[in-house]
């Protein structure tokens, strides 16, 4: 692909995969573009383009074979291998991220938890052991992880960052509420909880009654 795919059709094509999982299960086979955009919230203009960037995958007349789209946009998404991940900061957030199930499903498994509280190194949390922070670099390098979580305090996030980068991760997904700077070619996802917590709160201020 010689153009730059917008990261809004990249979050689309995840809503796209879990509709169609759904589809499979209820025992369909095929489905149509209105159809499956309607079960995405999106209209069906907007779902043709965004599958457009990746090739031509319906048949007319016919729409979408729902088993070879699934596959393919699992290859799209590169979660049709698996990808050991690391999470720091195991506090509420952290612990609950641990057990959240549907990580590994989907092809992300935490292999490593570390915190830098000595109640918590040495204890084991949904079968993995929590490591000091300091040895977070070696363990990625031994491992050869590329993807971090981070859900530290924010006045520790870019420290921990920084020891992500420098172990060989190239995607941090960061809970946060801070910015991190890290080189060019890392990516960084960020999920403030607090901020969309707020962008909720102002519509409810501002949201006009009849």
């Amino acid at each position: 692909m010689t153009w730059k795919i917008p990261a809004s059709t990249i979050d689309r094509l995840s809503i796209y995969m879990r509709a169609l999982d759904k589809l499979g299960l209820d025992g369909m086979e095929t489905v149509s573009s209105l159809q499956l955009a309607e079960l995405s919230g999106v209209n069906s203009a907007q779902l043709r383009k965004d599958l457009a960037y990746f090739g031509q995958f319906g048949t007319r007349g016919r729409g979408y074979e729902i088993k070879s789209l699934l596959q393919n946009l699992r290859k799209i998404l590169g979660v049709d291998k698996k990808w050991k991940t690391v999470l720091i900061g195991i506090g509420n957030l952290g612990s609950a991220l641990l057990a959240y199930p549907e990580f590994k499903e989907e092809g992300f498994e935490v292999v490593g938890a570390f915190d830098n509280s000595f109640s918590k190194v040495g204890k084991k949390l949904e079968g993995i052991k929590i490591q000091e922070i300091d040895k977070v670099e070696a363990f990625l390098k031994i491992e050869k992880i590329k993807i971090g979580i981070i859900t530290t305090p924010a006045t520790v996030a870019q420290e921990v960052a920084d020891s992500l980068v420098k172990g060989g991760v190239k995607a941090i997904l960061n809970f946060a509420p801070v910015s991190l700077n890290v080189a060019k070619g890392i990516k960084v996802k960020n999920v403030d909880l607090s901020k969309e917590l707020e962008s909720l709160s102002y519509f409810l201020t501002h949201k006009k009654t009849v």
